[in-house]
């Protein structure tokens, strides 16, 4: 019987011309009226493990200076704030850091955010509390120029650098800036944006929102003497947006940050005051994580922390 093994032969690839692979290009040469198609850009964000702040207020409604006093106030009196590691603008969150710190002891005022620019801070913020439920947090500060919020009256559109972080599916705590000497200017612009939070799918009464009055110092006091007396403010000056609070039960608060002295035309603070910066970053920290940034603990981290001390 033959074996049949003596049948089968392996294939030979010595004739090249015989065995072929298959091809599906039949030319040669690309045709010369053909163009290609470039491939889309995503506009998704990178670095979105973290919780953005978005400030809303039009020019030199404070948004700089309350941003300055917050971060001041987390890095000397609440724990440890530094640049995040591995983020896009590492170097330049550094430099600008280091610019309010030094120039807030010296009673400096920051300098205007630059039109058509989102100013973005990558951070993380570790407690100097120490219990395990208040735990370090990424925070990523946005800023932008009073002028470009001015852009959406009367059903404008933000430039493209904004629209890209308000589209974006990312967590979002909003901080509404209005000064005490022109809030009543600008009752109806900030109902504008919140319109356009909801055209983009926002949930109002779901999402982290403040109202804040900044630069109350200059109704001659640097506090309130009751909660009546903002809500009195609010319902006086901005009616309208009263209404958008008390129906979504969103937040509000005031803000100054101490003394402020004019001379030769130039404002310099006089006199610093952390006060309100500690209330809006322990709302921000509460918001985020469920609790307070001074929470005490459980009763055996209680007990442990006083066997410690």
């Amino acid at each position: 019987m033959m074996d049949d093994n003596e049948n089968l032969k392996p294939l030979s690839f010595d004739n090249e011309e015989e065995l072929k692979p298959f091809s599906f290009d039949n030319h040669q040469k690309s045709d010369d009226d053909f163009v290609p198609m470039a491939k889309g850009t995503s506009n998704e964000l990178k670095n979105k493990d973290s919780n953005f702040i978005f400030f809303f207020g039009t020019a030199e409604s404070g948004k700089s200076v309350i941003l300055s006093s917050m971060l001041y106030y987390l890095k000397s009196q609440a724990g440890v704030l530094r640049p995040r590691i591995g983020t896009p603008n590492s170097k330049e969150a550094n430099v600008l850091l280091s610019d309010f710190f030094e120039n807030i002891r010296q009673g400096i005022l920051p300098n205007r955010t630059t039109r058509d620019q989102v100013t973005r801070l990558d951070l993380v913020f570790e407690p100097n509390n120490k219990s395990k439920k208040v735990h370090p947090i990424n925070l990523t500060f946005l800023e932008t120029s009073g002028e470009n919020h001015n852009e959406i009256r009367r059903g404008g559109n933000y430039h493209s650098s904004i629209e890209s972080y308000l589209n974006a599916n990312i967590p979002l705590t909003f901080i509404v800036v209005t000064s005490y000497d022109s809030a009543h200017k600008e009752d109806a612009l900030i109902n504008e944006f919140i319109d356009e939070l909801e055209r983009k799918g926002k949930n109002i009464k779901a999402i982290n929102l403040v109202l804040v009055i900044s630069k109350w110092d200059k109704s001659g006091k640097m506090d309130v003497e009751s909660a009546e007396e903002l809500d009195n403010f609010i319902y006086d000056r901005l009616p309208m947006t009263a209404q958008r609070i008390d129906t979504y039960g969103l937040s509000k608060s005031y803000y100054t940050i101490g003394s402020i002295t004019n001379s030769s035309g130039q404002e310099k603070i006089s006199l610093l005051n952390l006060s309100t910066a500690e209330v809006l970053s322990k709302w921000i920290y509460k918001n985020i994580v469920g609790y307070d940034l001074d929470y005490e603990g459980t009763f055996w981290e209680r007990l442990k922390f006083s066997f410690k001390n």
